[in-house]
């Protein structure tokens, strides 16, 4: 029944439930019984019930105050108010019409059954049910002594009994059904829980796949097709540092990869010239063309995979085109930035790239799944290879005005 509610929310709501609903029943008892009295009163001049519907009132007052603060204080105030209130009811009334009768009698049980009701500042199903019997044992102690009063005996009757152990019926249901929202809704929590550890599980799957490559898989590539002799100092460089990355765990840290106070979406900082200045550095000629402004779209999430997953197509096209040559063209919309890597190469048929090639697999596309990027690839063998990246902008930049650079 409140499936749909945190655990620390539910039971409140539903104690809360309960309350306003004795306490709107309690009210309507109150109600019907003052309405009673002065009817009766109006009808027979013989009859002085005007003080019997004047003890009602701070019952009504104190029903009143528990509905809307719900405090102990309140309540307890309700209970000690209402035995007096209750006792002068019962013995106004049984005074003026005895013998009760039905019509007496029924009036007789409804303020009982509005004192009983005083399950307002219950936290819990149980504490409810031991005000409704604080409430319930006042109530006819009351009557009990207003009737030995009078009468030398004790004249008590089962309808407000009746309603108690209703209440208590009511409150047992209510204890039950939670338990097994609280063993429903462990589950799905529970199921919540592992899908969010199964997110995170590949996320860093992906970015140790994609690093692992960026890293050791390039650097050995480049290693293997570097000319016979030392190893050039700008290789050296970027070795070095990758390894201080790798060893330091640095990649585990979304902080450290996406959103860096050190990486900025500004061109001259931004992650994707340092891919292309270390592909010229590997001797491709990289042309640069678009609107350069527009990365500044991006947050550092997307920037930060930008750069990598354009160096990767960068390093494939040194490895495996036949040319020397690309041309990176950066465009945008308001939704998103946009990077085509063109070469003239051989080209090739992605389809039919063996297992072992994981730079397109791992570098650039599951680098992109993690910043909700995409992306597309046109080859054909012989014409060479077109790779579109598009990297979505976030809702909270502004609309973008593109002014196209040369």
């Amino acid at each position: 029944m409140s499936i749909g509610l945190p655990a620390h929310l539910r039971k409140e709501s539903v104690s809360r439930a309960f309350a306003r609903t004795v306490n709107a029943v309690a009210l309507v008892c109150l109600s019907l019984a003052l309405v009673g009295v002065v009817s009766v009163d109006v009808a027979d001049a013989d009859k002085e019930l005007f003080p019997a519907a004047l003890a009602l009132v701070p019952l009504l007052v104190t029903v009143i105050l528990v509905n809307r603060y719900r405090t102990i204080f309140f309540s307890v105030a309700h209970i000690f108010i209402g035995g007096p209130a209750a006792y002068w009811f019962f013995l106004t009334v049984y005074s003026q019409m005895e013998p009760l009768g039905a019509v007496g009698q029924y009036l007789v049980n409804l303020p009982n059954i509005a004192l009983m009701l005083v399950g307002g500042s219950g936290a819990s199903a149980l504490w409810g049910a031991l005000w409704c019997t604080a409430g319930l044992i006042v109530a006819e102690s009351a009557v009990a002594l207003a009737s030995w009063q009078l009468t030398g005996t004790v004249n008590l009757d089962m309808s407000t009994f009746a309603v108690y152990i209703a209440v208590l019926v009511v409150l047992a249901t209510l204890r039950l059904s939670q338990r097994g929202v609280r063993r429903v809704q462990s589950n799905l929590h529970r199921a919540a829980r592992d899908d969010e550890f199964a997110n995170l599980r590949y996320g860093i799957e992906a970015t140790s796949a994609a690093v692992m490559h960026d890293t050791v898989l390039g650097h050995l590539a480049a290693i293997a097709n570097a000319p016979f002799g030392a190893m050039s100092p700008q290789l050296q460089r970027e070795i070095k540092r990758d390894l201080e990355v790798l060893v330091g765990e640095e990649w585990l840290s979304e902080a450290a990869n996406d959103a860096s106070d050190s990486v900025r979406s500004d061109w001259q900082k931004s992650a994707l010239l340092t891919a292309i200045t270390e592909a010229r550095a590997m001797e491709l000629e990289v042309e640069i063309t678009g609107d350069l402004t527009s990365l500044s779209l991006l947050d550092s999430r997307g920037a930060a995979a930008l750069g990598p997953a354009v160096k990767q197509c960068l390093v494939n096209v040194i490895k495996h085109s036949g040319v020397m040559q690309a041309e990176v063209a950066i465009f945008a919309s308001p939704a998103e930035v946009s990077v085509l890597v063109v070469d003239a190469g051989k080209g090739f048929d992605e389809a039919e790239t063996g297992a072992d090639r994981l730079g397109l697999r791992q570098s650039v596309r599951r680098r992109m799944e993690l910043v909700e990027g995409t992306v597309q690839v046109w080859s054909t063998p012989g014409l060479g290879t077109s790779v579109m990246i598009r990297v979505p902008v976030p809702d909270r930049q502004p609309a973008l005005s593109v002014e196209p650079t040369s």
